[in-house]
């Protein structure tokens, strides 16, 4: 931060939109203890509408906030980071504490509109599509609890804050995820979730301790420099993306060949592939679709997976200085980009097709976050802007998704068809999204991904650019499959002869989020979070990433046109006959969830978990045991002394006063 921000936030001279920024996240938190502790108990009807009310509010605060702060720093201009609100919270050692906060800059209100946004029409979506399940109340206090987390999240000044609400929002949708607790396989699904982003958080943890450790080493050195600002803390985001202290930590020898900045932020990579589930961490998302519909389209669309993707992008500097992290970011995102597009080609269940579209598009963010650097970021606004412009179409994807389900009563796209007649304003809000997502002119999609794909190619990592383009391609293919299938041709089942329209408190956030995927791309999103302040970025349409870009999408539509409109079976049957084996091991996920399965149950539970069983049973309980015995015992024995009997008692006395005496006379005699 400089000094004059930094003035700013402490003189108390910032608009109240901005100083009162931390009730954003204090908020849902009232309503997630308002609807449990009282509402919920007391079975008040209104508890969903309250829920709903308490992130509107977020909502308009966050809107205040974010016309506040760009009407002090004017778009295109330098955007500081202020910090609000601060307190002491935990001392650990003298020069080693950790405080609680508020975070602005352009990245932290970004992220505030997208979930506020999402989460208040997902709010809004669910008092129709759960009215009439028996656990709604409890749903809805889930829900407000999950967004405080992610709202904590996003609001955080240090990596310790941060840490907290990312375990949070674990919890959150480990419960979401398993809300039908009485499904065995939401119950699996969960705890799977659960599992797998914990393995990752070990990551996570120890990147944070490490950076702590050693800012609490460099930080005194560098304040008696005047390097960095006064008042900082070990592990505060000002800190660790401050170049004084990426140079202090460079500087350092490195450790097993890595520097001593490149293995903290490896290790909190780990954590942020876990959470936005990249490849081979991504098993737990597909699963996650078995909680309710209106949870995937907040947890896993716009907010919980992008939690990774906002990490590396709130430590950019760092990672940027470092080299290696970015390195290998642009690597998973790549890779998991286009593993999971070409899964989502084959499989049948509309959730997961949707879900696998979300690996991919993430793999798109965070392959655009590895392909920048410190002198050419315009990887970092296109990864942030497609974040942006993803949570509305993919939101409006699964609430869409998730009003077909209601009418139909199934998830398989082949028990659908002909909806378009049936449910005109879902049809079409979802023909928006896919035509967003697929990456068409002038949807928000379009803007987005060009951005991503210029990125990488005028980074010079070609490799990367073609695999992107690739997907470009197979993104609109499987989109525009389950569009053909489930709103074309006829209807396959007795179920979607009978659908209809859901209900208006349905389809009014389907219309809104289908408004945002049109002209959210129309931001000049540079010149609000670019690094260069705008001046190396969204000026205008490239047409030398656009055509070939817009191409590839059209490619992909008209091949899904000609294998799913009408009755192309034949079509299908001879591709998948061409593909052969292939096409059986695309469908099965590359085997990649029976590949983890062997793994945990050879090498964790016979290979590491058994034998520290056995130890455990064998040497510590025995060693536990082995004490109850000898007390237990000894116990025995001293009751024998205690019969109640006094002709005993009397025998012992005799019997001790006798060797008393012998023993006195032995002595007394041997001197």
């Amino acid at each position: 931060m400089t000094a004059a921000p930094e003035m700013l936030a402490q003189s108390g001279r910032l608009p109240f939109a901005l100083e009162a920024l931390w009730l954003v996240p204090l908020l849902p938190l009232a309503g997630f203890l308002l609807g449990g502790l009282v509402l919920r108990p007391l079975k008040l009807r209104w508890l969903p509408q309250v829920a709903a009310g308490f992130v509107l509010a977020s909502l308009l605060l966050s809107l205040a906030a974010v016309k506040a702060f760009f009407g002090l720093f004017p778009p295109g201009s330098e955007h500081p980071a202020l910090v609000t609100g601060a307190i002491d919270w935990l001392p650990v050692l003298p020069g080693l504490s950790f405080g609680l906060g508020t975070l602005i800059d352009p990245v932290s209100l970004l992220l505030l509109v997208v979930v506020c946004t999402v989460s208040f029409l997902v709010h809004l979506y669910s008092i129709g599509y759960m009215a009439d399940d028996p656990g709604k109340a409890r749903y809805f206090v889930f829900l407000n609890l999950f967004t405080f987390s992610m709202l904590g999240l996003v609001l955080a000044p240090n990596l310790l804050q941060l840490f907290v609400c990312w375990e949070l929002v674990g919890a959150s949708s480990f419960l979401l995820i398993g809300f039908y607790f009485d499904k065995p396989s939401a119950v699996s699904a969960s705890k799977k979730a659960f599992i797998v982003t914990r393995f990752a958080d070990l990551g996570l943890l120890l990147g944070l301790l490490s950076l702590a450790w050693l800012g609490f080493r460099l930080l005194p050195g560098l304040q008696a420099a005047g390097a960095v600002p006064p008042g900082l803390e070990a592990a505060d985001f000002a800190l660790l993306n401050h170049p004084a202290f990426h140079e202090a930590v460079l500087a350092l020898p490195p450790f097993v060949g890595l520097s001593l900045l490149s293995l903290p932020l490896l290790l909190l990579l780990m954590g942020a592939a876990g959470k936005s589930a990249m490849f081979p961490l991504h098993i737990w998302l597909p699963d996650a679709m078995e909680g309710p519909t209106p949870v995937s389209a907040l947890i896993h669309a716009a907010t919980m997976v992008v939690a990774g993707i906002y990490l590396v992008a709130r430590l950019f500097p760092a990672f940027a200085a470092a080299v290696t992290p970015l390195e290998v970011a642009a690597f998973l995102g790549a890779l998991t980009c286009l593993f999971a597009a070409v899964i989502a080609c084959s499989q049948d269940d509309i959730k997961r097709v949707l879900a696998f579209s979300t690996l991919s598009q993430l793999g798109y963010m965070l392959l655009a976050l590895g392909v920048a650097r410190a002198d050419h970021a315009l990887g970092h606004t296109a990864g942030l802007f497609h974040l942006f412009t993803h949570a509305f179409f993919k939101s409006l994807l699964f609430l869409g998704a998730g009003a077909v389900i209601h009418a139909v009563h199934s998830n398989d796209i082949w028990r659908m068809g002909g909806l378009r007649k049936k449910m005109p304003l879902t049809h079409i809000s979802f023909l928006v999204a896919v035509l967003a997502i697929a990456g068409l002119p002038p949807l928000a999609g379009f803007f987005s991904k060009d951005e991503i794909l210029r990125a990488a190619l005028e980074g010079g990592h070609t490799t990367v650019y073609g695999i992107a383009l690739a997907v470009a391609a197979l993104t609109p293919f499987y989109m525009a499959r389950i569009y053909l299938v489930a709103f074309g041709g006829t209807a396959r089942s007795e179920s979607a002869k009978q659908a209809h329209e859901a209900p208006a408190i349905m389809t009014i956030p389907l219309l809104l989020l289908a408004l945002l995927s049109v002209c959210a791309g129309w931001l000049p999103m540079a010149e609000y979070i670019g690094l260069d302040h705008g001046h190396a970025a969204h000026h205008g349409i490239h047409w030398n990433i656009a055509l070939p870009a817009t191409a590839a999408a059209l490619l992909g539509l008209a091949l899904a046109g000609w294998l799913y409109t009408g009755d192309r079976r034949a079509r299908r049957e001879a591709l998948a006959s061409l593909l052969g084996p292939l096409g059986g091991v695309i469908r099965n996920k590359f085997y990649i969830d029976e590949i983890w399965l062997f793994f945990a149950r050879r090498v964790i539970f016979r290979g590491i978990s058994a034998p520290i069983a056995w130890f455990d049973r064998t040497v510590v309980d025995g060693a536990v045991n082995a004490v109850g015995w000898l007390s237990r015992a000894l116990g025995a024995s001293l009751t024998l002394l205690q019969s109640g009997q006094l002709q005993g008692y009397a025998s012992w006395m005799l019997a001790g006063t006798m060797a008393l005496v012998l023993g006195l006379g032995m002595l007394l005699g041997g001197n």
